[in-house]
């Protein structure tokens, strides 16, 4: 089509309507802006074309008038609805384009042939799959390639139109691509907020039903056992009484598991990697069942870990406790059935056999049943109980398969295929303008096409750009080599127009690329250093003796680090493409002689040769860091800007995630403080009497210890910690922070190892906590790998690692570590890239200064 390729030649890439139209107007509604833009794009066009005739004395037929009108028209009604079928839209004004294109004269399609073009096709990208917007590029391009072969064959000045054309739509794509994931990404954090937000107030809540939930579970399970096993042999003392031996046995050492278990629900391990699997889970819960007499069959299909595994844990066992208290030496089938569509969890108990005696009964504090559909509900699923035709009891949960989770949306069956089968026909319609549009005679060059060698240099371009994020310095460099061999495809394909043009082209990718540096450097990428290196942000503070610098220190430093490396690179790279450019320049204008030059200025016409070189090489250099410097510029405030509503955002979720976990702290503890002078004195008190042989008072304690558990439970939501009295949270509390990042999208895991003493200094175990919650917290909107947090110990320091925590290197970041560590002689350090190392001294100053006295 040649207005749109003409049109190439005057009209800049769209990087989107933010970049084209004032703020007034991309401040409006999207609907109204769609219908807004099209009405200007006509405007413009009918600006150039006839209102430029008319000035000029020329006035319009009105058969050209009238097809101006109509292809107008068409085109401003396909954009108007291009966000809802932009592919439709796209095909609807390049062929509105094309078949005006030649009953008009030139010019009369110039506005809506380009930037009409381009913004349907930067449509297309923002809105549709990347597969079928580069299908949209490529056919858009080759078919402009069969239309000026078809017609006018490849001539110099074509050849710079396809070029031009190609360049428009490349540029109108990569805008539309780019759009389109920064949408994405900008929606993604948006929904990390807003579950951030919910959780900062659920998680609480949730803390304090799950210390709810577990502590009924192992307290009603374990200390039941104890009744209900105590009382069988006190009821059989006299015929059995080996069974009393045993049965105090089974109760010291079931109380010792019961401290423990408490212990775990008060403090749980942040990670599960060592934990065994769901099924041998299962498996062990039902063999402890059969040793206290229970006959239970079962079947158990391997689960995933996770939620789902730990609802069908807690649903059997609770339905297993119940059958002890109520049913004891009924027979009971465990069924675990994991499939595509759902999970199948069935407890069923048979009659109790006659004459056997519940000595659990009474013993549960009715909140059983409510507890089963509380898991079954939190994993997404639903319970169901009631009586069997034998007169038995089943519990039934049906909860999630492997299919339940949401699937991206695929592509249908065919239409893929049926995308290549419509461009294919496409493509064959350059028939068609050859049959309406009018050809021209156009002298075609002799020898090598100069557009055919631009054509070839501008993909060497576009190549060069697609490795800048990998390799930001070959990709820089390359585009500047490129740079150079422009005058040379000039001077080999005989081109004869504009000088610069070409040059012009050629500085387009180089500008890009520079603006993306700049971006990143401004965001403060730390992407182009040297991987694995220690960076000079990154060095180790001082050692015990003596403190680290002070944060505002700390932000200095962090700027001669990577944040700086890239800006120095940047620059480098940014004098040598001037440089490059420069002498490419140079080289294409005295390439036609000097003789343009000394009419153009009069001034030179007395001046030597190398005079008037050096003059035109200052002139020239002049002119291109014009655009170079406005790249450099607008590639650093665009990277400013997002670094801001990036760090916005950060700080917002690290606010909402520390709020969150000092208040389900806050529960954690109010509860504990309960088991400490409730329940675990009761248990205590159970394995003292067991270990003296007293079995009746055993079973009394262990009688009182299910009391206190039901008055805990009981009094679990009253009396809440006030906000001003929250307890700072500990080591203990990384289980909570790790399910509130989970909760708000990040994919965080905690290993601490065995090394790590139990009890640590209290300045220790607040700090430890507080760095790790900075470095977890600080992942990144486009963090892809896991964070990953690694705690171990020695004798004399605590080690925490944090690895795939790019963000945790930020400068701020750091400003936020270094005064909690240096205040204990610690380290901080980094390398290889995303990986933080803080090391905190065991033995604090103060400690060595009591040991002193």
């Amino acid at each position: 089509m040649r207005s749109g390729a003409s049109a190439g030649r005057s009209a800049g890439p769209p990087f989107g309507p933010s970049f084209l139209l004032p703020s007034a107007v991309t401040s409006l509604p999207d609907r109204v802006r769609d219908r807004l833009l099209p009405v200007l794009l006509f405007g413009a066009q009918a600006v150039v074309w006839p209102g430029a005739a008319l000035l000029g004395g020329t006035v319009p037929s009105a058969s050209a008038l009238l097809v101006a009108v109509l292809v107008g028209g068409v085109v401003t009604a396909a954009l108007a609805l291009r966000r809802s079928r932009p592919v439709v839209a796209l095909v609807v004004v390049a062929a509105a384009c094309a078949l005006g294109a030649g009953p008009l004269p030139a010019g009369a399609t110039v506005v809506l042939g380009s930037a009409g073009v381009a913004l349907a096709l930067f449509t297309v990208a923002a809105e549709r799959d990347p597969f079928t917007a580069v299908l949209s590029v490529a056919v858009l391009a080759v078919w402009q390639l069969l239309y000026g072969v078809s017609l006018h064959r490849i001539s110099d000045r074509n050849g710079l139109d396809l070029v031009l054309t190609a360049l428009l739509y490349a540029a109108a794509c990569g805008a539309g691509l780019l759009v389109r994931r920064r949408r994405r990404a900008r929606r993604a954090a948006e929904r990390r907020l807003t579950r951030a937000e919910a959780e900062r107030h659920r998680l609480p809540a949730a803390e304090r039903r799950r210390m709810e939930r577990e502590l009924h579970d192992v307290s009603a399970h374990h200390l039941t056992a104890v009744v209900v096993t105590a009382g069988a042999a006190l009821g059989l003392r006299e015929r059995r009484p080996e069974l009393a031996r045993e049965a105090l046995d089974f109760a010291a050492e079931t109380g010792r598991e019961v401290t423990r278990a408490l212990g775990a629900v008060r403090a749980p391990a942040p990670s599960r990697e060592d934990a065994p699997s769901p099924e041998e889970r299962l498996l062990e819960l039902v063999a402890g069942f059969r040793r206290l007499g229970q006959e239970v069959d079962c079947a158990i299909d391997p689960l995933p870990d996770g939620a789902l595994a730990d609802a069908a844990y807690g649903i059997v066992r609770e339905a297993l406790t119940n059958v002890a208290r109520h049913a004891p030496g009924a027979r009971t089938t465990v069924r675990v059935r994991y499939g595509d569509t759902g999970t199948d969890v069935v407890v069923t108990s048979a009659a109790p056999p006659a004459g056997v005696t519940a000595h659990g009964a009474g013993l549960g504090g009715g909140r059983g049943q409510g507890f089963l559909r509380a898991r079954a509900r939190e994993a997404g699923g639903t319970l169901s109980t009631g009586p069997t035709a034998d007169g038995g009891w089943e519990v039934r949960a049906a909860l999630p398969g492997r299919t339940s989770a949401v699937a991206e949306r695929s592509v249908p069956r065919g239409y893929r295929a049926a995308q290549l089968t419509v461009a294919g026909g496409l493509l064959v319609q350059p028939l068609l303008p050859v049959l309406v549009i009018r050809a021209e005679d156009v002298p075609s060059g002799a020898g090598i096409s100069a557009g055919l060698l631009f054509a070839l240099l501008a993909a060497a371009q576009a190549v060069a750009l697609l490795w800048l994020r990998r390799a930001p310095r070959a990709a820089l460099g390359a585009l500047s080599a490129l740079a150079l061999l422009w005058p040379v495809a000039m001077a080999t394909g005989h081109y004869t127009g504009p000088v610069a043009l070409p040059l012009a082209v050629s500085l387009l990718p180089t500008c890009v690329a520079l603006a993306a540096r700049a971006a990143d450097a401004a965001r403060g990428a730390a992407g182009g250093g040297t991987p694995g290196a220690v960076r000079a942000a990154d060095a180790p503070l001082p050692g015990s003796a003596t403190p680290a610098a002070p944060a505002g220190g700390g932000r200095r430093t962090g700027r001669t680090g990577p944040v700086a490396a890239v800006a120095a690179h940047t620059a480098a790279m940014a004098v040598a493409a001037v440089t490059a450019h420069t002498a490419a320049a140079t080289v294409a204008l005295l390439d036609r002689g000097t003789a343009p030059v000394r009419d153009a200025l009069p001034v030179t016409r007395d001046l030597p040769a190398p005079v008037l070189v050096a003059l035109v090489a200052l002139a020239t250099a002049g002119l291109v860091a014009l655009p170079v410097t406005g790249a450099l510029r607008a590639g650093a405030a665009h990277g400013r800007r997002d670094r801001a509503e990036r760090g916005s955002r950060e700080q917002r979720l690290v606010g909402w995630t520390e709020e969150a976990v000092r208040d389900a702290w806050a529960e954690r503890s109010r509860i504990a403080a309960g088991l400490e002078t409730t329940v675990f004195s009761r248990t205590a008190d159970m394995i003292t009497e067991a270990e003296a042989g007293r079995l009746e008072e055993t079973v009394e304690r262990a009688r009182e210890a299910l009391a206190a558990m039901r008055a805990l439970l009981d009094t679990v939501r009253q009396d809440e910690t006030g906000r001003d009295l929250r307890p700072q949270p500990t080591l203990q509390a990384l289980d909570l922070l790790a399910r509130q990042l989970r909760a708000t999208g990040r994919e965080v895991g905690i290993r601490l190892a065995e090394r790590v003493p139990a009890r640590l200094p209290t300045v220790v175990d607040l700090t430890a906590y507080h760095v790790a919650e900075t470095l977890l917290a600080a992942g990144g909107e486009e963090q892809e790998e896991p964070a990953l947090l690694d705690i171990d110990a020695d004798e004399h320091a605590l080690t925490l690692t944090a690895t795939g925590v790019p963000a945790a290197e930020d400068a701020a970041v750091r400003d936020r570590l270094s005064p909690r560590v240096s205040a204990l002689g610690g380290t901080l350090s980094s390398g290889p890239p995303g990986t933080v190392r803080v090391r905190l001294p065991l033995t604090t100053a103060a400690d060595e200064e009591k040991g002193k006295r």
